[in-house]
């Protein structure tokens, strides 16, 4: 797809030439590592994953905390010519079984703990599997250099895992390009430079937190990874290493705002970014008012197409609740159900074109044409657009607003979950013989999750067993909020649940 004339697209792993050699560009646990630092080891990774996993395209996932492994893997895989699979590390044994056996992933590394969930079934027969300290002393051991790549910028680089609305979680397959772009995009229109220091609390699994350290490393200047407990580590960590931005979703937001925060800490953030759903207009003012000389980007995107929109920061404070506009590489299209751009005011589809598309999902051609389909006429790239089911509207000044989502999905702090992946997880148990799981909305979460079962057969006493047995199978932020026991559930004409009035009856 064209891009613009002062765009060079590189191979992923060019990114770790950007910055300047003595310049911080990562601190971990274990100490800091300046831009010298971080080439060389990403090119001792490179070249020790090269040496094991010789297939150019083969896929290596990830399962760990923040730490170096995780930081430098989509670059050092890249340069190796692997596709790399991050699994979030907030997975139990289940997801991540799926993630290995769809991806097809030739080498697993993680954490001790993580890795001593799956059973020996769980993992392909095809896929080696090692701890992450294991790795890192190998690849020092091994004292290999593996100079930048010269990957077609068009070659498949990572596939990034995402909850659908049914089923299990489908792989979003991004390019070298992609994943380019998107960080030239996202570090131009935050004006990052050399010296801001980013703080990385979201999960890199995802596209927005991946996009914390490629859009960071655009720029040349340094990140700072961060696994919070508490939204007060959140806050000591700013000050402690004089972060200029921070990224994160509502719920966090919610709870930074609670914080009673030094007016000097406060004042080091230069800037914050929010996507994974969308900021209240209540909420605006608590951050405007609690950071005042930052800089506020509301942003929504689609893991489909990396980022969509964002709103110019000067446009906040009188238009609070609105998705802004597209990103530069981006071109987004108000679609009506005739096909084509609606009027300003009318609700339509959004729809995503340009170099930001994704690939489509790894290996599932029915709902890779459900979801990326030709752009629309009016479209001046043309190719593939995304079909984002979301709908919204424009008004007058081509600020865009979000209306609704067309799927089932639920979205609890910045998670979107699957309700089918929940209701299979409680199927499965053998505890109940229908379940429907639910999103309701919550001021702080943005949902939570409810879950409406009917128990299975001599199961009448189970309240107590299936909770334990969720909290076994299912991640935290899949946990319901509440299980409601039902005797029978409420049919529709369709002989379907009625999953409609069951919302209405829980909402009430």
């Amino acid at each position: 797809m064209p891009v613009s004339s002062d765009s060079t697209i590189l191979p992923l792993d060019h990114l770790a030439l950007r910055g300047a050699d003595d310049d911080d560009a990562l601190v971990l646990r274990e100490g800091v590592l300046s831009w010298k630092d971080l080439r060389t080891r990403v090119s001792r990774l490179a070249a020790w994953l090269a040496h094991e996993v010789p297939e150019k395209g083969a896929r290596v996932a990830t399962w760990s905390a923040k730490g170096e492994l995780t930081c430098l893997m989509p670059l050092a895989a890249a340069r190796a010519e692997l596709v790399h699979v991050p699994i979030n590390p907030l997975l139990k044994h289940a997801q991540a079984a799926h993630i290995l056996a769809d991806s097809g992933a030739a080498l697993l590394i993680g954490t001790s703990a993580r890795i001593g969930t799956l059973d020996a079934n769980e993992v392909p027969a095809s896929c080696r599997v090692l701890e992450e300290a294991e790795v890192l002393e190998l690849a020092q051991r091994l004292g290999g250099a593996l100079p930048p790549s010269a990957a077609d910028p068009d070659t498949l680089a990572a596939i990034l895992y995402t909850s659908g609305s049914t089923g299990l979680p489908k792989g979003v397959m991004l390019s070298h390009a992609n994943m380019w772009l998107g960080a030239e995009s996202v570090s131009g229109y935050l004006a990052l430079a050399s010296d801001d220091r980013t703080l990385a609390v979201l999960p890199l699994s995802f596209d927005y937190g991946q996009n914390q350290l490629l859009s960071t490393w655009f720029a040349g200047a340094c990140v700072i990874p961060l696994d919070y407990l508490v939204s007060r580590d959140v806050m000591k960590a700013v000050e402690r290493h004089g972060v200029t931005t921070l990224a994160a979703v509502p719920p966090l937001w919610v709870q930074l705002c609670e914080l009673d925060w030094p007016p000097e800490t406060a004042a080091k953030l230069r800037r914050l970014t929010n996507s994974g759903g969308a900021l209240t207009a209540d909420l605006v003012r608590r951050l405007r008012a609690l950071f005042p000389s930052a800089s506020l980007f509301p942003m929504y995107g689609l893991t489909e197409a990396f980022r969509s929109t964002y709103l110019d920061p000067a446009l906040v404070d009188t238009h609070p609740t609105s998705m802004g506009k597209a990103i530069p590489h981006a071109e987004i299209l108000v679609i009506d159900e005739s096909g084509d751009v609606a009027a300003n005011g009318i609700e339509g589809e959004l729809v995503h074109c340009g170099p930001l598309v994704a690939q489509g999902y790894w290996r599932d051609l029915q709902r890779t044409a459900e979801r990326f389909r030709p752009a629309p006429a009016a479209s001046r790239y043309g190719g593939t657009a995304v079909w984002s089911g979301d709908r919204v509207r424009r008004d007058s000044e081509g600020l865009l607003y979000f209306a609704g989502r067309r799927d089932a999905m639920i979205k609890t702090a910045g998670n979107r979950v699957s309700p089918q992946e929940i209701e299979e997880a409680a199927l499965a148990t053998g505890l109940v013989a229908e379940a429907v799981a639910l999103g309701v909305a919550d001021a702080r979460l943005g949902q939570v999750i409810h879950l409406v079962v009917r128990a299975a057969p001599g199961q009448q006493d189970a309240g107590e067993e299936l909770p334990r047995r969720l909290m076994q199978e299912l991640p935290n932020f899949m946990q319901p909020k509440v299980i409601h026991w039902r005797e029978a559930m409420p049919v529709g004409p369709n002989g379907k649940i009625d999953r409609t009035l069951l919302a209405s009856e829980i909402a009430a």
